[in-house]
């Protein structure tokens, strides 16, 4: 898989708007058929940092994602929100999903009036 975070420092008066912003271009992304997982969080340090966490299955999915018309727009509509380049790991991983942290494994517990 080819695994991506994207750090974003935006302009304060974009922070509180940023995630509708990115809406047409995570909902286009997220809709690829290639995409495993394309999803936001917000710094609970900083309000103005955003951080990505993207997926793809492989190189090929990868480089449609990057020629795609919704990228582009986003590159284009995103970048006078920014107050600088945003940081970006990109790596190749050997895994399908996401794994287990067996330090916090949770036992089952069943629902609530169940048996």
């Amino acid at each position: 898989m080819i695994f991506i975070v994207v750090n974003f420092t935006v302009r304060p008066e974009y922070s509180d708007g940023w995630l509708e912003l990115t809406r047409p271009f995570t909902d286009a992304t997220r809709s690829e058929p290639g995409n495993l997982w394309f999803d936001w969080s917000r710094s609970t340090e900083n309000p103005d940092v955003f951080v990505l966490v993207e997926a793809f299955r492989d190189d090929d999915a990868a480089v449609a994602h990057v020629q795609s018309r919704h990228f582009r727009d986003a590159m284009r509509d995103l970048k006078p929100a920014l107050v600088s380049t945003p940081r970006i790991i990109n790596t190749k991983i050997d895994a399908e999903d996401w794994s287990l942290m067996g330090e916090l494994a949770v036992d089952q517990v069943p629902p609530a009036g169940g048996n």
